[in-house]
C-alpha cells in the first residue's frame, strides 16, 4: 500500500514540478522548440525510412569502432601495467645491487684515505 502512495507522490510532484517550470517564458518557448524539432524528425523519417535506417547503421558502425579502439587501448595498457610489474622486482634488484656496490666503494675509499690525524701532520709544520 505504502509503496502505491510513493510511486503516486514521484508522479505527483514530477507533474506539479513540470507545471511550475512551465511559468517562465524561456522554458516554455525551449519546450515548444524542442517539441517542433523532434516532431519535424518523426514526419521527415517516416517518409525517408532508408535514410533513418543509413543513418542507424551509421551511428551503430561509428560506436562500435570507438568500442573497439578503447578496448584496444584497455589490452595495450593492461599489457604495459604486467610488464611494469615484471620489470619492478629486477629494477629494485638493480637499485639495491647498485646502493650495495656504492657503499662498499665508499668503505674501500676510506681505507685508501690517510685518517685525519695524519692529514693535519702532513701539512703542519713540524715543531722542534
Amino acid at each position: 500500500m505504502s509503496e502505491n502512495k510513493f510511486v503516486k507522490g514521484i508522479i505527483c510532484g514530477a507533474v506539479v514540478g513540470g507545471a511550475l517550470t512551465m511559468l517562465d517564458r524561456k522554458t516554455r518557448d525551449s519546450v515548444m522548440n524542442k517539441t517542433r524539432y523532434v516532431r519535424n524528425e518523426i514526419q521527415y523519417y517516416s517518409k525517408n525510412r532508408e535514410e533513418l535506417k543509413t543513418n542507424i547503421e551509421h551511428q551503430i558502425t561509428k560506436w562500435k569502432s570507438v568500442y573497439d579502439q578503447f578496448s584496444s587501448d584497455a589490452m595495450y595498457l593492461t599489457e604495459k601495467v604486467n610488464e611494469a610489474k615484471e620489470i619492478t622486482p629486477q629494477v629494485k634488484t638493480l637499485l639495491t645491487d647498485t646502493k650495495d656496490a656504492f657503499s662498499q666503494s665508499k668503505e674501500e675509499y676510506k681505507s685508501i684515505v690517510v685518517p685525519e690525524k695524519e692529514e693535519k701532520s702532513i701539512f703542519e709544520p713540524k715543531k722542534q
